[in-house]
């Protein structure tokens, strides 16, 4: 496991411990590259290939204005480029050993930041769906709680099975701490009583 002791953020206490930092899966980003790719190579082969099907692109003013909408296409895609790269990058989920934290990118200036403490875990489902997903192991993970925000999502994690054990194990272990906590403030209000 990776070691996250020189890794931070906003609302972090003290002695909060991050175990694990997530992104969305690489596949994830290349699938919406490989649109944008696809787009670059039309414009690519536009300025090469049209001008020769349709010769009147040639003269003088048609081929500044071609140039001009192949510029302002080249703009937009290179926009596009930027915000997808943003959402991917700026989209993470860190699981510490208190809470898990999920800070989604929305845009450039909007970001939702939510998080769930461990002892509010009700049920973690995994969803590995294709070939494609299987063959790489990535999927989504749901975290189910009984909180307002009933469901908490991972979407396209690497390797969910591995999360969602290392949550359950945290969770249990926060189980059984609150329980150890419960038993000896019983025992202490029982050792009191009987003293009294």
């Amino acid at each position: 496991m990776r070691n996250y002791k020189n890794f931070h953020f906003e609302g972090q206490k003290s002695d909060e411990q991050i175990l694990i930092v997530l992104h969305r899966f690489w596949f994830d980003i290349l699938s919406q590259f490989f649109v944008i790719f696809v787009m670059l190579f039309i414009l690519i082969g536009s300025f090469v290939w049209l001008p020769l099907f349709f010769p009147e692109l040639q003269n003088e003013s048609a081929r500044k204005f071609f140039l001009f909408l192949e510029n302002t296409f080249f703009m937009l895609l290179w926009i596009i480029s930027f915000l997808v790269w943003i959402d991917y990058y700026f989209d993470v989920w860190i699981v510490t050993d208190r809470r898990i934290v999920n800070i989604e990118q929305k845009g450039l200036f909007s970001r939702t930041i939510s998080e769930l403490e461990l002892e509010k875990v009700q049920d973690i489902t995994t969803n590995v769906h294709g070939v494609i997903s299987t063959f790489l192991n990535y999927g989504d993970l749901q975290v189910q709680t009984a909180a307002e925000q009933e469901k908490f999502l991972f979407h396209n994690i690497p390797d969910p099975y591995s999360v969602k054990d290392l949550i359950m194990n945290l969770q249990k272990k926060q189980e059984r701490k609150e329980e150890h906590i419960f038993s000896e403030m019983i025992a202490k209000k029982v050792h009191h009583e009987d003293s009294i």
